[in-house]
This record gives structure tokens, C-alpha cells and sequence, in this order.
């Protein structure tokens, strides 16, 4: 796994939506800053309470003219009913064979229970409008990692 660093180009990619809609990294830097979070599985415990903090901030994302993509190996119609059951206000991208995740350096071997297997690492990677990334986070927790989020823009 050789996960990207401050100052290196984001991998450009487009991807499906939650409504199967193509969504390009690109076409969004043109207008604002995006946060990038990899997250396991949808639906489950910790990536819901992620995903709820940013849901809950989106009007300070916006003051920081940033917005979110939450990418996971998930089908589009699972991320559909995630957004729907959680009442998320922000864009889950699929990457089911976790090529955006390999681009980014955040698929690998994880270990859990005693078993080895390959996966996501849970890892943000703040992009600014120049395509680099700008802040790369990979120490919090689920539950305070929109926090994490913005102490960082509150300090561009």
C-alpha cells in the first residue's frame, strides 16, 4: 500500500453515485475543494456515525467551499439506501473494483478478529481546486473525524 501524501497530484477519477449518476473529480475541482473519505462498507456501525458527523456540517463545509465523496467498494444501490435511511445530504461514489482506492493508496491488507484479509483503510484526503492534496487524515476516530475535518479548513 503506498497511500499519497501532501503535495501529491489526486488521481483524477469518475465514478457512479448513489443514483448511478457518472460523477467526475475534475468537473468538481473546477468550482470547489473536495474532501475525499474511503470508508469499508456502508451501513455498518462506524462508517454510519462518519458519515452522519459530515451529514451534520454541511453548512460549514460549504463556508469552506468544500464538498464531500464518500467512495466504498459498494454497489450504487446499496449506497442509495444508505443515503436514504441516513438522510445523507452529500455524494456516496462506488468503487467496486477498488481501483480509485488502489490510485489513492488506501486499499490493502487489514486484519481483524485474527483473520487477514484485503480492504479499505479508512483514510480523507482534502483536494484543493488545483487538483493536490492539501491535508491527508488518517488518525481519528469515526465519530469525531468530521471534527478532525474542520479544524483543518477552519485553518486555510
Amino acid at each position: 500500500m503506498n497511500t499519497l501524501t501532501v503535495g501529491d497530484n489526486a488521481p483524477l477519477f469518475t465514478l457512479l453515485d448513489e443514483n448511478e449518476q457518472a460523477v467526475s473529480l475534475a468537473d468538481t475541482l473546477k468550482e470547489q475543494q473536495v474532501l475525499v473519505y474511503f470508508y469499508p462498507k456502508a451501513m455498518t456501525p462506524g462508517c454510519t456515525v462518519q458519515a452522519q458527523g459530515l451529514r451534520d456540517i454541511k453548512a460549514e463545509l460549504a463556508k469552506h467551499n468544500t464538498r464531500v465523496f464518500g467512495i466504498s467498494p459498494d454497489e450504487p444501490k446499496r449506497l442509495a439506501k444508505f443515503c436514504q435511511r441516513d438522510e445523507l445530504n452529500f455524494t456516496l461514489l462506488s468503487d467496486v473494483d477498488h481501483k480509485v482506492a488502489d490510485d489513492f493508496g488506501v486499499w490493502g491488507l487489514k486484519k481483524f478478529m485474527g483473520k487477514e484479509y484485503d480492504g479499505i483503510h479508512r483514510l480523507s484526503f482534502l483536494i484543493g481546486q488545483d487538483g493536490k492534496i492539501s491535508h491527508v487524515f488518517n488518525k481519528f476516530k469515526t465519530k469525531t473525524h468530521h471534527e478532525v475535518v474542520l479544524e483543518v479548513l477552519a485553518q486555510q
